[in-house]
This record gives structure tokens, sequence and C-alpha cells, in this order.
């Protein structure tokens, strides 16, 4: 479902279509269209203005810039006297929260680049409270258009249950909930871009972390020709201080909330926590920290059991219920909620170098991932089991660094989806206190076989067969062995004749 919400109409902003100038000999010219006025690629031209009321008019081939001093309702929006643009762009896509950051963008692309601002905001399973207002916000920025996409489905099926189906896990406890996320907002964001007709795009991300790249990466790959404009590493705003003071000097309501001691991304797989304490990892979080899972040892004193249906190593029912991919993994919030699943302490490496630390909820996604691998130890065979989790680390490495839409990466996907046929059938899983156990695994495509498992003789399976086996399996060990006591040549005649004791010695 998509929701476009005009806030006015976004026509192409007209820098001073007509303006009136002087020429170089200082004789008064005639009103002209700016597109008269000489624009020189590569160069500039200065019309000199003999009227006191009048600025000098810059022109160049990026940007046409005049003040009338004694009308200031007349200067464009996003025109500033005195300030050059740095590069003139005509409509710019803007990944917008309704925050004090992205609220401040707006005017400040205006300002700088002289252009329409468009917001979009993604539904990617944030909550109805992050989206509530927005339109007001984005009208009081500055904003031409708000579009709001609602993509929870998309994300969920496209992005979630691909990285499921891979066993895709960054270093070894990060489910990537906010690394699969970005490539599909900014895939929106390209698409939102041809359909209003901007050449540019630009996010809120500043300079230190991983989604830069990721938004980056994802236009790049999609659309190399759109503009980029990142402002948190081009602005001189330094921080809350400097931005709200930059708000009021441009009469932009700064957004009454309070500000929460922590930095948070949350969306339909999971919620993040940094900042504050946790910059220390010696501090233990607080307990207030939390917000879509409840503290284990508050959960339920009885364990609950959930049978969650698995079709082609993708998740399809939950308590033989078939539910939609978002439908599917909300239910499974709830219930892995309330009995404190899903929490995650770590120290990670960020792709630009430094270390962070981080905590993150995960609870229906953490239930599908302990789903997923235990069906896969009845339908994966030892060698494609090890080939699988290999590819697995490569796999999150990609996601978690931006790559979504590479070659690579997708032709990884078309392996898992191939090995992960079989993998169809379900797990029955018991939540207690924080901690999940199975409870059963069935599969039609089980390489489990009792009658080969089982301690009683088969037909299928001869037991006599193993000291063969073990004899040759080992073979490598006992040559070393014999190596190491300094009779290897003995030992070697003696394996290839098969007829000398222990007692006879090589001859010399």
């Amino acid at each position: 479902m998509t929701q476009c919400r005009a806030i006015s109409s976004c026509t192409s902003l007209n820098l001073f279509p007509h303006a009136s100038r002087t020429d170089l000999s200082g004789k008064a010219a005639t009103s002209l269209p700016l597109h008269e006025l000489g624009v020189k690629a590569g160069g500039h031209s200065i019309a000199h203005c003999s009227s006191k009321n009048l600025a000098p008019i810059r022109i160049n081939k990026f940007a046409i810039r005049a003040v009338i001093a004694s009308d200031k309702e007349s200067i464009p929006a996003g025109v500033t006297e005195g300030k050059v643009l740095r590069k003139k762009l005509d409509k710019v896509v803007l990944a917008y929260s309704g925050g004090l950051d992205t609220s401040v963008i707006v005017p400040w692309l205006r300002e700088n680049y002289g252009c329409e601002v468009v917001c979009f905001t993604a539904d990617v399973g944030q909550g109805i409270k992050e989206l509530e207002g927005l339109e007001e916000k984005a009208k009081a920025s500055g904003a031409c258009q708000l579009v709001v996409k609602d993509l929870k489905e998309e994300f969920v099926k496209d992005y979630i249950f691909p990285c499921l189906r891979a066993g895709a896990i960054y270093e070894r406890k990060y489910l990537l909930g906010t690394s699969m996320a970005r490539p599909v907002i900014a895939k929106a964001m390209v698409d939102v871009a041809r359909e209003v007709g901007a050449d540019a795009v630009s996010h809120g991300c500043t300079g230190k972390g991983n989604d830069q790249v990721r938004f980056e990466l994802t236009f790049f790959a999609l659309n190399p020709e759109l503009s980029v404009v990142a402002p948190w590493r081009e602005w001189e705003i330094r921080g809350r201080e400097d931005a709200i003071e930059y708000a009021k000097k441009h009469s932009i309501p700064v957004p009454v909330t309070k500000k929460s001691i922590y930095s948070r991304d949350r969306n339909l797989w999971h919620l993040s926590h940094e900042g504050d304490i946790l910059e220390d990892p010696a501090n233990e979080p607080k307990e207030d920290m939390y917000m879509i899972s409840v503290n284990p040892e508050d959960a339920p004193d009885q364990p609950e059991k959930v049978k969650i249906g698995i079709d082609a190593g993708l998740p399809v029912s939950v308590d033989g219920e078939k539910l939609s991919p978002a439908s599917l993994l909300s239910k499974l919030n709830e219930i892995g909620k309330r009995h404190g699943i899903g929490r995650i302490d770590m120290v990670e490496n960020r792709l630009v170098g430094m270390k962070s630390r981080g905590v993150y909820e995960t609870p229906g996604g953490t239930i599908l991932f302990t789903a997923v691998r235990e069906l896969e130890s009845l339908t994966l065979d030892r060698e494609t089991m090890q080939v699988k989790d290999s590819l697995a680390l490569k796999y999150a490495e990609l996601v978690y660094a931006g790559r979504w839409f590479d070659p690579l990466r997708e032709s990884m996907d078309a392996f898992m989806e191939e090995i992960t046929k079989t993998t169809t059938g379900s797990v029955t899983l018991k939540l207690f206190k924080g901690s999940i156990s199975v409870a059963g695994r069935e599969s039609p495509y089980s390489l489990y076989r009792q009658d080969i498992s089982s301690f009683e003789s088969g037909q299928i399976y001869d037991q006599a067969d193993a000291a063969g086996f073990i004899r040759l399996y080992g073979l490598p060990m006992r040559v070393r062995a014999m190596l190491d006591k300094g009779n290897l040549l003995y030992g070697v005649v003696q394996l290839s004749r098969g007829n000398l004791t222990k007692t006879e010695s090589p001859s010399n």
C-alpha cells in the first residue's frame, strides 16, 4: 500500500524569471528573462546594478543568485543574501523521520541547494507513533510534498526472509535488523525520485556510521545518475544544540519531544539501542531501556510452546495458522516479547573501522532463526550444511556493509534457495524466561532414519563395516604417529606387506 500526501504542489523552483539589471556601461537595461542574461558554461558573468535597490547578480552554470534588498518577500525559497549555492538541484527526495535532524535538513537543503524537498517516510514497522503528525511537521519545515509508503510486507518477504533462509548472522550475534531495513528504504526512495522527477536524494546519516554506506550503495546500484546529499558530512551543525539554534533562526518548529538518552532504530524485526552508558562496555544495560521484551526474570513461570511451519526454508505458519510474512513476524514478536526472548548485548566492528557497543531486542526473529536451523538439522547433509554456514558468514558481511544489490549476494541467494528446497516441515519450540529449547522437529524430507540410527541391528547398516572404515579414516593419524616415533619406514613396510610382526626390524 502506498500513500502519497501532497502538502503543496512541487513545481520547479523559478529563480527570478525576470530581473532588472544594468549593462556593463552603467546604462539601464530592460527587464529580461534570466536565460537571456548571458550564462556562460564553465565560467561566470556578473551583471553590475546601478540601482541602489539591486544587489549584484552572480550567474554561473550551477546557480543564479539575486537578492532584492528592498523586497525580502520576493526572495525565492532557498536563496539567502550573500550566500552561494553549493550546487543547483531541482528536487531532492529526503529520507524523513520528522525528528530534529530531518526537520532541520529540509530548510538546509533549500538554502544550500536552491531545491524543492520531497520528504519520504517508509513504514517498516517502527510503530504508529513514529508516523503521527509527519505531514504537519514536513509542511512546517518547508517541504513541498510528503510521501509515505507501507513497506512492511516487502521488507519481511524480500529482505528479512532471504537472510533468515541464508542463516546470516553478523559477528556471531547480530541478526541484521537495521542492515536489512536500509536497502528497502533506499530502493523506495529511488522509486519516489523517479515518480516525482527528482534529480537527487538525501539522508540524515552521520559520517561515522554504517547507514550512510547502506543508503548510498543502494542509490549507486539502482540509479547512479542521482546526486546524493549527506548534510552531516557537509554542514557546520555539530550537535543537537546547533540544530535547535538553526531551526529557531529559520523559524522551523523544533519537534517537542523528550530526547532519549539512547540512539534507537526500530522496525518490525528489531529494536536497537546505542549511546549513553552503553558506550562503556563495562556497564550493564539498565532494565528501563528495554521496550519490546519483558525482563526474563519477570516472564511467566510456565513455558509456552509454539509450532513454526516452514516451507522451502521460509516460515509460513504459527501453530497451524498460515500468515503473511509481516503478520507472522508480528505474531511471533508478541509471543517472544512476553517471554523475554531475543535480547542481545554485543560489541561489533562497524564498517568504517571503529568498534561500537549495541543492545538489540529481536524477539520474533530469534524464534525464527532457531526454528529454521533446527529443521535444517533434519534436511541438510553434513557437507551441504558446512558450505551453507561458511557462505552465511559472507552473506551477513555483504548485508551489513550495504551490498544488498551486489551480484555476489544475489548469486549466493540463488544458492541458498536451491539447497533449502527440501527444508520443509515444522519445529516446535519451548519458550521459557528468555530461553528457547526444542520440543520437536518434523519433515517429509528428513534425512534422519530411525532404522539406521537405532542401536538395534538393522539391514542397511552392518556394524562390522565400521572396523574397515575406522582403519582407513585413521590412516593419516597412524602414519603421523609412526613418523613421530622415528620408525615411519618400518611402519610403511608393515602396512604395505601386511605380514611383518612388531618384533621384526626393517633391513638397512
